[in-house]
């Protein structure tokens, strides 16, 4: 078997997953206080590896370049000619062949030990575990990361006290910054660029009159709304594909599946835009192609692999996510049914998610109402990732989900005080009327959420570092004079 050498990604891939918990895959076995939490995944649906020849299984079994190695200080050259010869001894010592029924299901991994050891590893291709450092042994990585890099001749330092070059560099940045030699007497003040003193005009707050900040786009960021309206038509999902084409898959399984993603995407630290790509994907490869159910969780870790690669900037590599499944899919798998993906959506990859306009109706929804923000924020995103879950919510438009969320984040808040204005009319594009579907139908995600049979999104939103918004108290109607078009 190929050895791998160890890389950065791979490296902080292994940061992201504790070593202990690999361990204790690898053996077969569960603490008792970790067994307690451990759920099982997608296990009603698919998985199921009674298909899988045990031979094939256990030759899968063996990474290719996971191994501790602790080898003297030398050169590069005898560093790399030890880890080749010693890597397959030890890999083949210390791997044990699988011993999984066909029964089990894919679990995630746990993270309650918080002692790695180094003595019986079982880990993706991708990762290497590094030794800590001693006096008489050192890494493959400390041995790289030590190099005589930094005193190439090809570095050049310039010494502040010989050369004019910096003199012109100060002189310059002067005149261009305007920076000013006369320190302000009343202390400076630290000022967030959110829009809370806007000019009014007509009624509607103006949220982009902040030309100084260069994120904000102020003077496109209009038209760029205006073009994701048009454009999110043209990336969606059909929205009876389950009636039309499917014929072994179901809502239900639909759900459990990325409800899994939700815990994948936390796990490893992802970003929300990545969690919306992957259902957009998946619903869009779902509309036209007829899928079975034991590759439906190969066709969910594919759309977010791909996902990844278009957000992420240290994506998670194959081999992570064949290790989330157990191993109940191979790369070639996983990289086959990617290239399927890619070639059904024609790698049109960039789609309008409810993400993308939430973050704009966020911004006027603070600007021109006395909401706590972090509060506002979180709750719509609470409520815009609940719709990912439902089937039936793919009828409506990614930014009419945003904005019935904001509305109905407005409502929680705010009960008794009217959710919309002429601001968020004039922003978002929609009148109360035309919210009150959807904005009802989140309403009903919101106060029967699925309990138990699938938790990972308002355990999410249930932490700390969301405030808890999961857990608000919302009125069981909405007064229906709050859907009347309000008055020009």
């Amino acid at each position: 078997m190929s050895t791998r050498r160890s890389s950065i990604g791979s490296a902080s891939a292994l940061a992201k997953r504790p070593a202990s918990a690999e361990n204790t895959l690898a053996a077969g076995k569960a603490p008792a206080a970790a067994a307690a939490k451990k759920r099982v995944a997608l296990g009603n649906i698919t998985n199921q590896q009674a298909a899988r020849a045990p031979a094939t299984r256990t030759a899968y079994k063996a990474p290719c370049g996971s191994s501790a190695l602790t080898v003297k200080k030398a050169s590069n050259t005898s560093v790399r000619d030890i880890s080749l010869r010693q890597n397959s001894a030890v890999t083949s010592s210390i791997v044990k062949p699988s011993t999984s029924t066909s029964s089990k299901a894919p679990l995630l991994p746990t993270y309650d030990d918080p002692k790695p050891s180094i003595g019986a590893s079982l880990a993706p291709c991708s990762t290497v575990f590094s030794p800590t450092r001693s006096d008489e042994s050192v890494s493959l990585d400390e041995s790289m990361s030590t190099s005589n890099s930094m005193k190439s001749p090809d570095f050049e330092y310039i010494d502040s006290g010989d050369s004019s070059v910096v003199a012109s560099l100060e002189r310059r940045a002067t005149n261009n910054f305007h920076i000013s030699k006369h320190s302000d007497s009343a202390g400076c003040t630290w000022k967030i660029n959110y829009p809370v003193a806007m000019e009014i005009t007509d009624g509607i707050v103006d949220v982009d009159n902040n030309h100084k900040d260069p994120q904000l786009c102020a003077t496109l960021a209009y038209d760029i709304y205006n073009h994701l309206r048009t454009a999110e038509t043209k990336k969606r999902a059909s929205t009876d594909f389950m009636e039309r084409v499917q014929k072994d898959i179901n809502p239900s399984m639909r759900s459990i599946l990325i409800d899994w993603l939700v815990e994948v995407a936390e796990e490893y630290r992802l970003v929300p835009d990545t969690l919306y790509l992957t259902v957009n994907y998946i619903d869009r490869y779902l509309s036209g192609n007829e899928m079975n159910r034991q590759r439906l969780q190969l066709l969910g870790v594919a759309c977010m692999l791909i996902a990844a690669k278009y957000e992420e900037i240290c994506a998670p590599q194959v081999e992570e996510f064949c290790y989330i499944t157990d191993n109940t899919y191979f790369k070639d798998e996983v990289l086959q049914m990617e290239a399927a993906v890619l070639k059904f959506l024609r790698f049109e990859m960039t789609a309008p998610t409810a993400k993308c306009f939430l973050r704009r109706f966020v911004r006027v929804a603070q600007g021109c109402d006395e909401v706590p923000q972090l509060q506002l924020e979180f709750l719509a995103s609470y409520l815009a990732e609940l719709s990912l879950l439902e089937y039936n919510m793919l009828c409506y438009s990614p930014s009419l989900i945003a904005a019935a969320a904001i509305f109905l984040t407005k409502f929680i808040l705010q009960p008794s005080k009217h959710p919309w204005n002429s601001t968020l009319c004039h922003y978002t594009l929609y009148r109360p009327s035309e919210l009150h579907d959807c904005v009802k139908a989140l309403h009903h995600l919101f106060c029967n959420s699925p309990g138990n049979n699938l938790p990972a999104i308002r355990e999410k939103y249930s932490q700390h570092k969301f405030k808890f918004v999961a857990k608000q108290y919302c009125p069981q109607t909405i007064p229906s004079e709050f859907f009347e078009n309000l008055s020009s």
